[in-house]
Order: C-alpha cells, then sequence, then structure tokens
C-alpha cells in the first residue's frame, strides 16, 4: 500500500486523490471588513478557538477570511502531540486567521461534502498520517502538497449525507446537554446558597456515624475492589493485588460514603465518594467509611453538599499534620452544613440528579463520536 493512502484499498468506493476535489483559499481581509472579534486560533481537537495572540497594534488586513464550510489548517505540525491542528467553518459566519495558515474548500460540495471530508479528516488515522508525512529539519510541515496528495474513500453524496447526519445527530446531543450543565449547576448553587439563610445548621457529628464492616469472610473479590479519586468518585483500583488478602478490605455498601483522610499532595482536593449503585464494594482499610445515621438528612443531599469546592477548601484548611496532613474523623464531624426539611432536599437532590443525567449523557455521546468516527469510515468505504 502506498504511503500516501491510509485508507484501506479492498472497498467498494473509489479512492480519490483529495487534489482532484479541494482548492486552496487566499481570501484576505485587505478591505478590513473583519477586525478583532472575528479573529480565531485553531486547536489540534479540531475545531476553532479564541486567539492567543496579542493584537493590540496588528494590523489585520493580511489576515485570510475563512468562509463557512470552508476549512483551515497549521501546515507545521512540530511540537503538537503528533496532531494536525485543523478545522471546518460550520458556522454562518466568516472568521479572520493567520496568514500563514492553509485554506481550503471543496471544489464542488454535489460531490464531497465538507461535512464528510472533516469526519476523514478528524481521525487519528489522519494525525498519524500527516506526522508521517510531515517533512523538515528544524520545523516539519505537512504542506498543501501533502494534503492534495492525500487519499480517501469517496461514496456516493447520499451515502456522504447519511454518515454526517449521524455523526451530527451525537453531537448535537452531546452539545445540547453540555449547555444544560452550568445552568443546572448555578440552580442548585443558588438553592444551597438560600438554605445557608433559611435554616438552621448541624453539625455533621449528630448526623453521621462511623462504620467498619471488614471482609473477613472474604465475601468480596478483587473485582469489588475501589479506589477513590479527588473528583468524588468510585474508580477501579490501581493497586497491584496480586497476593494481597482483602480480609481487612472495608465494605462499603449502598448510600455509604468513603474518603481519604490523608489531603497532602492531592491538588487540594479531598478524595471522596458516595455509593450510588446498588451494590457493595471494597475499599482499603485505610479509608474512612460513614453513613447517615437520621432520617432527617438524606445521604444524597449530604454528598451535595461534600462535593462542593467550598468543602474541599475547608477539608484542605482543617487539615492537620507535619509530614502528612490529615482531616481526621473529629474534624469531619466539627463539619457544619445547612439542614433545611426533607422536601426541600429532595428538591436539591433531584435538580443534582437532572445535572448528573446531563453530563452522563454529554460524555456518553462524546465517548461515542470518537468510537463510532472508524465505524461510519468503514461503511463509506464499503459502500458502492
Amino acid at each position: 500500500m502506498s504511503a500516501s493512502n491510509f485508507q484501506n484499498h479492498n472497498t467498494s468506493s473509489p479512492i480519490i486523490s483529495l487534489g482532484e476535489y479541494i482548492v486552496e483559499c487566499d481570501e484576505r481581509n485587505d478591505m478590513a471588513m473583519y477586525g478583532e472579534n472575528d479573529v480565531r486560533g485553531i486547536s489540534t481537537g479540531k475545531a476553532f478557538i479564541e486567539t492567543k495572540a496579542n493584537l493590540d497594534g496588528v494590523s489585520l488586513t493580511s489576515y485570510k477570511v475563512v468562509r463557512p464550510h470552508e476549512f483551515v489548517y497549521v501546515s507545521d505540525t512540530s511540537r503538537r502531540g503528533d496532531k494536525v491542528a485543523l478545522a471546518l467553518n460550520d458556522s454562518e459566519k466568516a472568521y479572520l486567521v493567520s496568514s500563514i495558515y492553509t485554506a481550503f474548500k471543496c471544489k464542488d460540495e454535489n460531490v464531497l461534502l465538507p461535512e464528510y471530508l472533516f469526519l476523514l479528516l478528524s481521525r487519528p488515522e489522519f494525525d498519524r498520517y500527516s506526522r508521517f508525512n510531515s517533512w523538515g529539519s528544524a520545523r516539519e510541515t505537512f504542506d498543501w502538497s501533502e494534503m492534495c496528495r492525500t487519499q480517501v474513500p469517496l461514496p456516493s453524496i447520499e451515502t456522504q449525507r447519511e454518515l454526517v447526519a449521524v455523526y451530527n445527530g451525537l453531537k448535537i446531543l452531546a452539545e445540547e446537554n453540555e449547555a444544560l450543565l452550568k445552568p443546572l449547576s448555578d440552580a442548585c448553587l443558588a438553592f444551597i446558597v438560600d438554605c445557608k439563610k433559611k435554616y438552621s445548621i448541624g453539625a455533621l457529628g449528630d448526623l453521621i456515624e462511623m462504620t467498619d464492616i471488614r471482609n473477613d469472610e472474604n465475601h468480596y473479590k478483587e473485582t469489588d475492589v475501589r479506589g477513590i479519586s479527588t473528583n468524588k468518585e468510585l474508580i477501579d483500583t490501581k493497586a497491584n493485588l496480586a497476593g494481597v488478602s482483602l480480609s481487612s478490605y472495608k465494605v462499603i455498601n449502598p448510600t455509604e460514603f468513603v474518603y481519604v483522610a490523608d489531603t497532602s499532595r492531592r491538588g487540594d482536593k479531598i478524595a471522596l465518594a458516595y455509593n450510588n449503585s446498588g451494590v457493595s464494594y471494597l475499599v482499603s482499610s485505610i479509608y474512612t467509611t460513614f453513613k447517615v445515621k437520621t432520617n432527617e438528612l438524606i445521604p444524597e443531599y449530604l454528598f451535595i453538599m461534600l462535593n462542593r469546592p467550598e468543602f474541599d477548601r475547608y477539608a484542605r484548611f482543617n487539615s492537620w499534620g507535619s509530614a502528612r496532613e490529615t482531616f481526621d474523623w473529629s474534624e469531619m464531624c466539627r463539619t457544619q452544613i445547612p439542614l433545611p426539611p426533607k422536601d426541600v432536599q429532595e428538591s436539591i437532590v433531584n435538580l443534582y440528579r437532572c445535572y448528573e443525567e446531563a453530563k452522563l449523557i454529554a460524555f456518553q455521546a462524546r465517548e461515542q463520536l470518537k468510537t463510532i468516527c472508524p465505524a461510519l469510515i468503514q461503511k463509506a468505504a464499503h459502500s458502492s
């Protein structure tokens, strides 16, 4: 297989060289129609970004204009983490980019759809291909001639549109749910601030109790062991458990909490988690496990309070020690939180659940975008 082709030849769709279907663009801002607010940079994440350049006193007349449906990329591939910086203008407005960037467009969008080409150029395979075909000594570049030599599958325009529609559906799903995160987070925070003003404050020592259930009968196995992250999540353990007895490990049941008292070297965050699953896990015996002991406090509401940056700062401030600072159980018990009626707690929990659901949907959609792109390209390659 030729090095100029990063797509398998054993396909039904014809393999074409991009040079026959794309054309370089070199429209300049010589009439100064566009200003500083229109200037964009390009990321290796294949997107336009706000420019980081200092534009004070800089003339923008030599900057290139990138119109809707047009591409731009940075030919210099050195020091970019083996990725090419490239973007497609999928907005309805024109942008300005540096004159050293290369802009281009599809010659006929009824033959080669820009969005379909963007799927091809967004893949890790193209990053690897462009790095392999970058040339130079002090500065390696993937120049226009190499871009034109790139070979890709070209299915029918109907197939291209179908593939783009599938990809865009997931992209929109991710973006719509990501757009919900800030308003939901702000609303939840406002609710909590309001609770501080309206309701009594209670010390956690009156509301929680330490647990110390051990795996002494070895009911739980290695697959049940979990670690704890500073993102307030139970995670797969990174410990090497070969030959390790799990009988001393602690059991954390559903609706129970666990945290790491040692707060040193954790980026000013406390490692803490709430078991919101329906199964029990094992955690290290050096971790502190506890549960809510009163019906006045909903466990999920408590987790929301402990999941805030304010609690991270509080825990670090109240950690004590010399070589190793710890936020011990007595300090946890002294922690105070607002204690509204249960119906108010439930309202806050429901709002938080909406936030978590939107975050999960957005994350899953983004993950599916990573895996679906190669599958879509395979379908394109095998379409007649």
